[in-house]
């Protein structure tokens, strides 16, 4: 396959940051909007290039009417403009700018995006290493806001399949952001000084009232939580937390289970919030969680194998990310390079734009796979081709073709990781001589008025894209000192031994 700027210098799984342990897939960064800019490399001119032109024609096709994507527009240059060692910015230009990013967050009506964008910023700032006064002043103090905007939040407001069975499950997802954009910034303290948001956000969970969604929140919140050392609000107080939430999970066949865009088998529904839980006991350090209310272990390896094929190539990642950070990758999965020929090799087989969700998403996932195992070498130039020129097959179904923000996301994401964010700006007779990327944001509705909050992960693809050339090795102070103690002893354990 050939390779042009910004490839993630990913050769295997000891390659990988803590942020790309923690925050593991692609689910998190394009819809949640955590974890941003991941896999950080040199500045490349024409990667950034190549995000110029996409913000132009984002500008070009919605102007000034949907807040959220001039949020990113905005940003994204700013973040292009800090990162080019050409371009010299006075703490004046970064102060105009920030004032004209965070007019645009206000102008976001929806209180949970206002509240994602706040966060993004903050996340961007730590990165970027912006001095945090910058966001601190008096006329933008973003921490503050994005508070405010979390108090905002109503039960059961997301608008999706599963409207009336979320409970407070945008409210926990917006806490677990909102926690660690505080905490990359060196301000953790402001969540419990004046007011316990802590205990505030873990009270949420017996308010989310779907096992799958409670695992899926919590497990992120409890992540948070052990990156920002606070691991005993979590097990040692009056409540166990993560133990309650897996007698949760153990109760999934009595409550209602989550409805998805696409049928998908019953397995799937349990295998998500379980290996997510997985993660989050890595992260503790805990590893008698692995056998409360059964051996954990194996219940998730006997769902892995009930998962119907397209669906393995989703939770193939999670899967070998969370056995990882355990240190139980070896025990439980004896031939790495066999289970991911397994999962990538399904790209022959699937069709990418039969439906936005499940196909739609199954190639980003297989070549995330493939790039953090180091077995890139089954990614072929087809693999890209294919993927790449799926877009058109969207308009089958109207729902398909409103969602095609959402394939778009995470094909932006990892094209940009492997070095091939040009194939999307490279002429296709599949797009009648035209580009993939102009193509589909040139069929956008107006105003994005139709897309609606998948309008989002445009925008946080383009920023994530743009983090990436802070440059090589570059990490923030919670994840640099962040270790992950069940792989760290399973290592010294493996050295002993030999």
């Amino acid at each position: 396959m050939t390779v042009t700027g910004g490839a993630a210098a990913v050769t295997g799984l000891a390659d990988l940051g803590a942020e790309s342990r923690v925050i593991a897939t692609p689910w998190s960064r394009m819809v949640r909007g955590i974890g941003l800019g991941q896999h950080p490399v040199a500045h490349d001119g024409g990667v950034a290039a190549l995000l110029r032109r996409a913000l132009e024609m984002l500008q070009v096709k919605l102007g000034h009417s949907h807040a959220y994507t001039l949020f990113a527009i905005r940003l994204t240059a700013l973040i292009l403009d800090i990162t080019d060692p050409a371009i010299t910015l006075s703490r004046r230009d970064v102060d105009s700018a920030l004032d004209s990013i965070t007019a645009t967050i206000r102008a976001v009506p929806n209180p949970y995006h206002r509240l994602m964008a706040g966060c993004i910023l903050m996340d961007a700032a730590s990165k970027l290493n912006l001095d945090v006064e910058l966001l601190l002043a008096p006329r933008r103090d973003v921490p503050t806001e994005t508070l405010a905007a979390l108090d905002a939040i109503r039960p059961n407001g997301i608008a999706d399949e599963n409207r009336g069975r979320h409970g407070d499950y945008e409210k926990l997802s917006a806490s677990t952001a909102v926690f660690l954009a505080h905490a990359q910034l060196g301000l953790g303290d402001r969540l419990t000084t004046r007011r316990d948001h802590v205990g505030e956000a873990l009270d949420l969970l017996d308010r989310v009232p779907s096992p799958f969604f409670r695992g899926r929140g919590g497990s992120m919140l409890f992540s948070v939580l052990s990156l920002m050392g606070l691991d005993e609000r979590v097990h040692d107080g009056p409540v166990d937390y993560v133990a309650r939430t897996f007698d949760c999970l153990d109760r999934a066949d009595e409550l209602p289970p989550p409805v998805f865009p696409n049928p998908m088998t019953a397995s799937f529904s349990r295998t998500y919030p379980l290996v997510t839980m997985l993660n989050a006991v890595a992260m503790s350090g805990r590893d008698a969680y692995l056998q409360y209310g059964g051996d954990r272990l194996d219940e998730i390896a006997d769902l892995m194998a009930r998962l119907a094929p397209v669906e393995r190539t989703h939770m193939g990642l999670y899967y070998v990310i969370a056995l990882n950070n355990l240190g139980r990758l070896e025990s439980e999965i004896p031939s790495l390079d066999t289970f991911v020929e397994g999962v990538v090799g399904q790209w022959r087989q699937i069709d990418p734009g039969d439906g936005f969700f499940l196909n739609g998403i199954a190639y980003p996932y297989m070549i995330q796979t493939a790039m953090v195992t180091g077995r890139m070498d089954l990614v072929t130039d087809e693999t890209v081709r294919r993927l790449v020129e799926s877009f058109p097959d969207l308009d089958r179904t109207d729902f398909d073709r409103t969602n095609r923000p959402y394939p778009l996301s995470y094909t932006l994401n990892i094209l940009g990781e492997i070095g091939k964010l040009d194939s999307l700006y490279t002429p296709s007779d599949r797009y009648d001589g035209e580009s993939a990327l102009p193509w589909v944001i040139g069929r956008l509705s107006h105003g994005g008025v139709e897309e609606g909050s998948r309008m989002t992960m445009i925008g946080h693809a383009l920023v994530s894209a743009a983090l990436r050339l802070r440059g090589p090795g570059s990490t923030t102070a919670l994840f640099s000192d962040f270790r992950f103690p069940l792989a760290d002893r399973s290592t010294a354990l493996t050295k002993v031994a030999r």
